[in-house]
């Protein structure tokens, strides 16, 4: 079991992967269709696009989520709840 210090990684993982794994095979196939060479061509722009995806969500996730709460008038949680 991974500890509590890693949870911003994992999301950081998963919400990479599941982002990606939607846009890049809605575009793909709005752009070229889809056809025997669909997964090829989506697997590509998935290699591509996902260490980018991964590394944006990691380096500005806690600032988007501080705007997203400022904007909501919520309370941000104290260093000691995460």
């Amino acid at each position: 079991m991974l500890k509590p210090k890693h949870v911003r990684l994992i999301q950081s993982i998963l919400m990479s992967v599941l982002m990606v794994t939607i846009m890049t095979a809605v575009i793909t196939a709005a752009n070229t269709g889809i056809d025997s060479q669909f997964l090829s061509r989506w697997l590509h722009a998935w290699m591509v696009a996902w260490p980018i995806a991964f590394a944006v969500i990691l380096i500005f996730g806690v600032k988007v989520q501080k705007l997203s709460m400022t904007l909501c008038g919520a309370v941000p949680p104290k260093p000691t709840d995460r």
